[in-house]
């Protein structure tokens, strides 16, 4: 399964509050996974990347009329609670950080 354009964000579980999950894959604050020490937790979702800008032309279906607008080159459908405060991973750099030991805990031999 190819995740391309996925992207996932870890911010602090202080600003939780903050997330609309109508624009992640997470359902609510339940669903979240927290790092070891409860202050981290990520969001994933779908962005789009528009490499060079273009001009579309559309009609609009209501009045008859035509037109044409610009697409900028960037990322789109991050959602609201994205800040360059924070950093964006890619699926490969996020399952690194997930094994890593601030996310998951060592298995104890229990003999």
């Amino acid at each position: 399964m190819a995740y391309d354009n996925r992207r996932y964000l870890i911010i602090p579980t202080s600003i939780t509050g903050s997330i609309n999950f109508n624009e992640v894959h997470e359902t609510s604050v339940d669903t979240l996974r927290l790092n070891i020490s409860g202050s981290q937790t990520f969001v994933k979702y779908e962005v789009t990347e528009v490499t060079a800008s273009y001009t579309e032309s559309y009609e609009d279906l209501e009045t008859g009329t035509t037109g044409s607008r610009t697409v900028e080159a960037g990322i789109y459908g991050r959602p609201s609670i994205y800040s360059g405060s924070y950093s964006e991973y890619t699926h490969s750099e996020i399952l690194s950080i997930l094994t890593g030991s601030e996310w998951t805990s060592p298995i104890e031999d229990e003999t």
